[in-house]
């Protein structure tokens, strides 16, 4: 179940609320590593999952908004969307004020939400599954970061200590530890 994508050898698996303090003091943390990997030519992917917190009254809508991004739009501009998210929390307390906030994000790309955002219901499947995944695996909170190897995986419980559990995952991959 904890894999990295085919082909790659390590990964960061990532389940996030986007109404959620903690995720958002860990986003800028895990994208400065990924980016200083990526820096130094290694690739080291983001699989990004949902996980909302019950109580959370606009989170799910959010993800569904970004994974409207990801799928029709672009990752970067979905990753943007989830950064602008987590850095405006602080004035998003209700469904309207993220339908505000979601407004004027689209329109300062130049893009246009979508009468129907979701007219398959395919964005709620993805995004039900992400949470799914996460209950059958037992998980109670987030951000549940996890570092992951064909054969191993690494929880990484203190963000800044990510690049240290990316490491260890590397090593026991070139040198064919489990």
């Amino acid at each position: 179940m904890l894999k990295p994508p085919p082909g790659v050898k390590v990964a960061v698996l990532e389940w996030e609320d986007l109404e959620c303090p903690k995720c958002a003091y860990a986003f800028p943390i895990v994208h400065a590593a990924l980016n200083e990997y990526a820096r130094k030519g290694i690739n080291i992917p983001l699989v990004r999952r949902d996980f909302h917190i019950p109580g959370h009254i606009w989170s799910h809508q959010a993800a569904l908004y970004a994974r409207y991004l990801q799928d029709k739009v672009s990752a970067d501009l979905a990753t943007d969307y989830r950064r602008q998210v987590f850095a405006s929390q602080f004035r998003i307390g209700s469904q309207d004020d993220l339908e505000r906030f979601t407004q004027v994000f689209f329109q300062e790309h130049g893009k246009q939400i979508p009468f129907v955002l979701d007219p398959t219901g395919q964005l709620e499947r993805e995004v039900n599954a992400d949470n799914d995944l996460a209950l059958k695996m037992g998980l109670a909170h987030t951000p549940t970061i996890i570092v992951v190897t064909p054969s191993r995986w690494i929880q990484v419980e203190d963000v800044t200590q990510l690049d240290t559990a990316i490491d260890m995952a590397r090593a026991s991959v070139s040198t064919g530890k489990r």
